[in-house]
């Protein structure tokens, strides 16, 4: 694919991310929201709906051949929005703000102009992701352990 074709799907991707996150003006506010958010308010199966929807942008992304590293923070973005969005009121109000399309077409466009810096500073979140992912299981782990034998000590 050439420079003009990778441009031509930044260009469309980005005004996907526009009408997914941004493309309705809330009246009387400076605020701004999209299809996703709003498709996230239908109980039960909004916020799958909005994961798909995101999901497009990261399949784009896999397409244009950007990197694991970065595959998998876009994926984090839209695992957020679609996780948050599970809980009743916050989650709908996270996903409001979190916007994770726009920042999805960003990372992919960043990673278009200077592909070496941003799969870099991809792998480095990949890093420190996995990083607390095993500090989180530990601290369960530990904090598990220390309930069971609390629980014991106080039986005998």
């Amino acid at each position: 694919m050439n420079i003009t074709d990778k441009q031509r799907v930044k260009k469309r991707l980005d005004r996907l991310a526009w009408y997914l996150d941004n493309s309705i003006r809330l009246p009387g506010l400076n605020f701004r929201v999209g299809i996703d958010p709003l498709v996230g308010l239908i109980p039960g199966i909004g916020d799958t709906i909005g994961a798909i929807m995101s999901s497009y942008i990261l399949s784009e992304a896999a397409r244009l051949g950007a990197p694991k590293s970065i595959l998998l923070k876009m994926a984090f973005n839209i695992a957020v929005d679609a996780l948050a969005g599970l809980l009743p009121i916050f989650g709908d109000l996270f996903d409001f703000g979190w916007k994770a399309n726009q920042r999805n077409a960003r990372i992919l466009g960043d990673y278009l102009d200077n592909p070496r810096e941003i799969a870099a500073s991809s792998r480095l979140f990949v890093w420190v992701l996995v990083g607390s992912l095993i500090g989180l299981f530990i601290f369960v782990g530990l904090l598990g352990y220390l309930l069971v034998y609390a629980i014991w000590n106080i039986r005998q």
